[in-house]
Order: C-alpha cells, then sequence, then structure tokens
C-alpha cells in the first residue's frame, strides 16, 4: 500500500515538473553518517557541486545512527520529487540486506539510484613480526598453522571482517577473526603486535605503513591503488577474483520523474567527472567513478548476493 501510494504521487509529481523547472527550492541531502567521516567528505563535495550547477543550496543533512539505517528510513519516507537526496554506502546498501533479514526498507525497491559516485579500497596489513611478504606466503604461512593466525576488524560483519573471511573461502585457510569496538583500535591492536592482521580502510593505514609500524601486504580492490602504487592487489598476487571495495552513490526516494533524475544523473557524473573533485576523491584514497543509474542498481544486487553468501557460509552474526 506505501509502495502504490508512493506510485501515485510520483505520478503527480512528474506532471507538476513539465510546467516548471527543477530546482526552484533548496535540496536536502542526508548523509548516514556523523560529520567528518568519509561519507560525510564525499556528500559535502557532491553538495558543493549540485549546488554550483543548480543554482539552488544544497543541505547536508546528517543523520547517523544504526550504521547508516536510519537515514536510509528518512529518506524512503520522503517524497519523490527531487528535493531530497541520500548519499548511501556499501553499508546501508549492500551489507545491511546481506546481514539482516528484515530491513524497513529495501535498497533495491525503495530508492530511485542517481549514480555511483566513489569506489574506496583496503589494503590487507601486517604486523611486522609476521613472516609474510607476499600472498603466497601468508596463505603457505596459515595453511602451516591452522587457526593460530587472526585479523582485526571493527566488529561483525564490518568491512574488515567481510573481506577476511572472503579471503578465508578463497584461500581455503583459517585466520581467526578478533573484534574491535572500530577500526582505529583493530589498527593500534596490529601495531602493538596483539594482532597479526588487518583488512584495513587504505587512508588512515597510510601513517603506519610509511613508518614502518605496519607492513602492507596486498590490496583488496581488483586494481592498485594510486595511494600506494607498488602495493599489489590480492587479486594479482594468488587469488584471482578476489575483489572488495567499498561504494559510495547517490540515490532518491523511489517514484522520483524520470526527467529529474536524468538531471541529477547528468550533473552528478560531470561533478565526480571534474579535475578538482577527481583529485579530492584520490586525496582520499577513493577512485572516481560516476555511472548510469541501472549500473549503480546492477552493483548493489550483485554485490548483495556476494556479500549474502560469504555471511551465510562464514556464519557471522549481526550485533
Amino acid at each position: 500500500m506505501l509502495r502504490l501510494a508512493g506510485v501515485c504521487i510520483g505520478m503527480v509529481v512528474s506532471a507538476a515538473v513539465h510546467s516548471q523547472p527543477y530546482p526552484t527550492k533548496p535540496i536536502r541531502l542526508i548523509v548516514p553518517f556523523t560529520p567528518g567521516g568519509g561519507s560525510d567528505s564525499i556528500g559535502r563535495l557532491i553538495a558543493q557541486k549540485l549546488a554550483t550547477a543548480f543554482g539552488q543550496q544544497v543541505v547536508v543533512d546528517n543523520r547517523a545512527g544504526a550504521g547508516g539505517r536510519i537515514g536510509a528510513e528518512i529518506t524512503v519516507h520522503a517524497a519523490p520529487d527531487g528535493y531530497t537526496l541520500f548519499l548511501g554506502g556499501s553499508t546501508v546498501m549492500i551489507t545491511a540486506p546481506a546481514m539482516y533479514r528484515r530491513l524497513s526498507y529495501d535498497p533495491l525497491k525503495d530508492f530511485s539510484h542517481i549514480s555511483l559516485v566513489a569506489s574506496g579500497t583496503y589494503v590487507l596489513v601486517r604486523h611486522p613480526s609476521v613472516p609474510a611478504n607476499t600472498v603466497r606466503e601468508l596463505i603457505a604461512l596459515a595453511r602451516s598453522k591452522p587457526g593460530r593466525l587472526n585479523y582485526a576488524s571493527s566488529g561483525p560483519g564490518s568491512p574488515g571482517n567481510l573481506a577476511g573471511e572472503l579471503f578465508n573461502s578463497m584461500a581455503a585457510v583459517k585466520l581467526v577473526h578478533i573484534p574491535y569496538k572500530g577500526s582505529t583500535p583493530g589498527m593500534v591492536g596490529v601495531i602493538g603486535g596483539e594482532v597479526d592482521l588487518m583488512f584495513n580502510n587504505i587512508v588512515p593505514a597510510l601513517p603506519a605503513i610509511r613508518d614502518k609500524r605496519l607492513a602492507a601486504i596486498a590490496i583488496t580492490s581488483a586494481k592498485r591503488s594510486t595511494l600506494l602504487p607498488d602495493v599489489p592487489t590480492i587479486s594479482e598476487s594468488g587469488l584471482a577474483g578476489f575483489d572488495v571495495e567499498t561504494f559510495y552513490g547517490l540515490s532518491a526516494p523511489a517514484g522520483i520523474p524520470p526527467l529529474i533524475l536524468t538531471r541529477l544523473n547528468d550533473e552528478v557524473v560531470s561533478a565526480v567527472r571534474s579535475p578538482d573533485a577527481k583529485r579530492r576523491l584520490l586525496d582520499d584514497g577513493c577512485e572516481p567513478v560516476g555511472s548510469s543509474p541501472e549500473e549503480y542498481a546492477k552493483t548493489i544486487r550483485t554485490e548483495i548476493a556476494k556479500w549474502r553468501k560469504v555471511v551465510k557460509d562464514a556464519g557471522i552474526r549481526s550485533e
């Protein structure tokens, strides 16, 4: 019934949009995390670019809580008129659907997806005492000491946990998961030698890698990172097809008028591919993307299926 009502509202708005330009008033961009983080930084970049393109204010509205799900819930209940946008990431659009059987939103049916904005990668790091410089050496070491090597993460179902379990599955090893209350405590644990390994966001790991408190083994994405160009990917180092990235994309409530969706897509893709935006995203450890709405929806669908299998096979339970 709610979805039918949303469709009806969308039809009314679509009729109205033909008789007036868009936008005619400020736009709200919901970022489902606190100010200062990666999502917030990307959200503010997009807000700035859209405000310039539209000649209207684009206000970032930080709605943190429940791993981003509160912001998603607010978005799907907003009017589908193009004046509420959502900067979603892998946690909300992919990990949560893979982890939770019941969600108050459907990442594919309850949103009009506009464009992928950027993708981020992780780096597999080790404490310097772990005698494995490459992925192949790590696999051999793990197989020689089953259940003895461990890895830190920011908690069950976190990107680091999922990456570790995918590695276990593809390499046929058993790295033991050690959950911490946050990625920073986890990284401190590896630096201090409490834990052997970690699949960590590349940007916060860089200082410790550069001063040799951590050693970088490999990059988790399919392509090498411009921040660590000499570090190979896990895929090219012995586990072909290994690919773990985090995604950021722009969406709106389901049913926004097609003309508005097209306009938003054009402006977001143009913004993401502009030289200054590219530079800012790369400095933050992200690869600029810019995609069609269909490509963004396909990424969500494919990634959910991939991680649901990992979650099920590894017996990961949410907290």
